[in-house]
């Protein structure tokens, strides 16, 4: 008895230990799960923050010289294209799109990579915020957007990753070994 009530006891105090690593359950929790996922928290992957953090300018511009895009590039993209979902989110007037997803590279101009870093924080940020004060109708009439979002930013994420490694200024310490 004695030790059934010892191990009973036991168990009770180990089940909030185990309880506090909380999962998303509703769909904004897990929505916002993969957008900070991909943003600024540190979880199964370098997120965006981490990833471009401490480059250069000249860094940032730096290609392999065999058509791969470099940092500088692939971060313009994703404010490109996170802006363009925040503003059709919201139902603003988006810019034209020619159709030629390559533009959305080659407009990286590196006397301006300080500025695209705080652009891709502040539009993650805007998604981010989007998302906690959507109503849930809204909310669930985007989810699928806000997965192709993550799942866009992760790739491309994992890209600028890759270019840094090659190019030797990826900080192991930062996350991928």
């Amino acid at each position: 008895m004695i030790k059934r009530t010892s191990l009973f006891l036991l168990w009770l105090l180990a089940v909030p230990i185990f309880a506090q690593d909380k999962k998303p359950t509703t769909l904004r929790e897990v929505l916002l799960a993969e957008l900070k996922s991909t943003h600024g928290v540190e979880d199964w992957f370098v997120p965006a923050n981490v990833a471009v953090k401490g480059l250069t300018a000249e860094q940032a511009s730096w290609t392999d010289g065999k058509g791969n895009h470099s940092v500088g590039q692939l971060a313009y993209h994703l404010v490109y294209w996170n802006r363009r979902n925040l503003a059709n989110l919201k139902g603003e007037k988006q810019e034209k799109f020619s159709g030629n997803n390559e533009e959305t590279f080659d407009r990286f101009d590196a006397k301006s990579w300080n500025e695209i870093v705080r652009q891709l924080d502040d539009v993650m940020n805007e998604l981010e915020k989007w998302v906690e004060t959507a109503d849930e109708a809204k909310l669930k009439e985007s989810a699928a957007v806000f997965t192709h979002i993550s799942t866009h930013n992760a790739y491309h994420v994992g890209q600028i990753i890759y270019v840094r490694r090659e190019q030797g200024s990826w900080d192991p310490n930062m996350g991928v070994r």
